[in-house]
């Protein structure tokens, strides 16, 4: 696998070739979810209501993906700064504490999910009818926590190194594994929901088999290896900065299990459990056309963090206005084409024509501010690139907590808008919060990168 050199090179082609492969990488595991949803979507007989309550399971593992994003995200910036800096020792550091963390928590969190897979459910607005479904799926799936933390928390940190193409093969190879699976369990076998997560289980574990493989082999910069809790003890300071960036990544994931959990019970209380369907539809949709700009954000990142750390200011303005270009151009595309064609996009999930006519003014609504969203995207992963804690996670929460969760609550009901309240509040989040975000990276980052070039040393 070829080796990206941050050092060389024009920033915009540094920037693609971190980002293509990453991009790539993405929309494949994205399959993951996204095919079960579309396979689930067309059971025969009960499809509608196994599509909602997959969408139940998915809110929990975003929460699970929270605790990954945290370790992933939080660590591997780190960990291009210290290369950057040409500390080697400190940066392999970096990874193998955020592995201990990895390894211990997708433990922790298999025997609790387990324990409280079905109050959890409940608390996100299952009903007795689709619990049936998604009980046994989550179940299921949690007994692969492990696998799917390791291969996406730790895929973070070989692109770090500069292995893009790697990092795109680590996720490729188990999404091909679950686009072959998931038919054969799900229709051939019989085994309908259940099938599509034992599915998504063994896919994970080949995902994870193959990262461990390449992490520890000789074609890595930075070796994995397993360290003790002993070993672990002595590197808390280095867990606590892991940990304090990466709060930034799980709040926005944590704060996407709440959202769901305010919307599937509003949805639920005001529209039944077609509602809830609906909104997992929408959130497929929002995942598909979240992963282009994501990438774009994620192949910036390791680009930012690099030349932050070799203290070269032109070229972390360069990559932040070519990541920013980037982003809006495609979040305004997207939205056009929904405008044009949401049926295209709703049909994807499902064959159910009522439920296509009615997820149109929906997502309509979800979407009408989406090209802001990119302007988060920017600030937020600028703020993490550059290791400005504090800031990254303040505008996790506020777009989040402070914005989507009471408007969800108060628009429905207080402000009388019922249903469309409830797909309202989050084009009012990308509105405020993208704005907010990237003012504020704006004001305070640059004036930092002319201080630099001012003193270099």
């Amino acid at each position: 696998m070829r080796q990206i050199q941050f050092s060389e090179g024009s920033i915009f082609r540094n920037i693609l070739r971190s980002a293509l492969p990453m991009l790539a990488a993405q929309i494949i595991n994205l399959l993951y979810n996204i095919v079960d949803r579309i396979y689930i979507g067309r059971i025969p007989g009960e499809g509608t209501v196994a599509l909602g309550a997959a969408g139940l399971c998915f809110s929990v593992i975003i929460f699970i993906s929270a605790f990954t994003n945290m370790y992933g995200s939080g660590g591997a910036p780190l960990c291009s700064i210290e290369r950057g800096r040409g500390r080697r020792a400190k940066a392999e550091e970096v990874m193998n504490v955020s592995c201990f963390l990895l390894v211990s928590t997708g433990l922790f969190i298999t025997a609790a999910g387990e324990l409280a897979a079905e109050p959890v459910l409940r608390l996100l607005g299952a009903s007795d009818t689709n619990l049936v479904f998604a009980l046994p799926y989550l179940r299921i799936y949690l007994l692969g926590t492990i696998f799917s933390m390791l291969a996406t928390g730790l895929n973070p940190y070989i692109n770090a190194q500069g292995f893009a193409g790697a990092g795109m093969f680590t996720v490729v190879i188990g999404a091909v594994c679950n686009l072959l699976l998931d038919p054969v369990f799900i229709f051939v076998l019989g085994m309908g929901v259940r099938g599509a997560a034992l599915a998504t289980v063994l896919s994970q574990g080949l995902s994870a088999a193959f990262v461990l493989r390449f992490l520890c082999g000789r074609q890595a910069e930075l070796r994995l290896r397993l360290i003790t809790p002993a070993d672990f003890l002595r590197h808390l300071d280095t867990a606590a900065d892991i940990v304090s960036l990466g709060l930034s990544s799980f709040v926005m994931s944590a704060t996407n299990f709440l959202v769901s959990a305010a919307c599937n019970n509003m949805l639920s209380g005001y529209g039944g459990d077609l509602y809830v369907s609906i909104m997992t539809v929408v959130s497929s949709v929002r995942q598909m056309l979240d992963t282009p700009v994501l990438a774009i954000g994620d192949g910036t990142s390791p680009v930012l963090s690099f030349n932050y750390g070799a203290r070269r200011p032109d070229n972390v303005r360069r990559s932040i206005l070519i990541m920013t270009i980037l982003g809006v151009s495609y979040t305004l595309v997207s939205w056009l084409l929904l405008l044009w064609q949401p049926g295209l996009f709703i049909g994807i999930f499902t064959p159910d024509k009522e439920m296509i006519r009615d997820a149109v003014p929906a997502l309509h609504l979800y979407f009408f501010a989406f090209p802001f969203q990119a302007l988060q995207i920017s600030g937020q992963t600028t703020f993490k690139a550059l290791n400005k804690k504090k800031r990254a996670i303040f505008f996790s929460i506020f777009r989040k907590v402070i914005i989507v969760v009471p408007l969800t609550v108060l628009l429905p009901g207080v402000f009388g808008m019922g249903l469309n309240g409830v797909f309202m509040a989050e084009p009012i989040s990308n509105f405020v919060g993208g704005m907010a975000s990237f003012t504020t990276m704006l004001l305070t980052i640059l004036p930092e990168l002319k201080k630099m070039e001012q003193d270099p040393l």
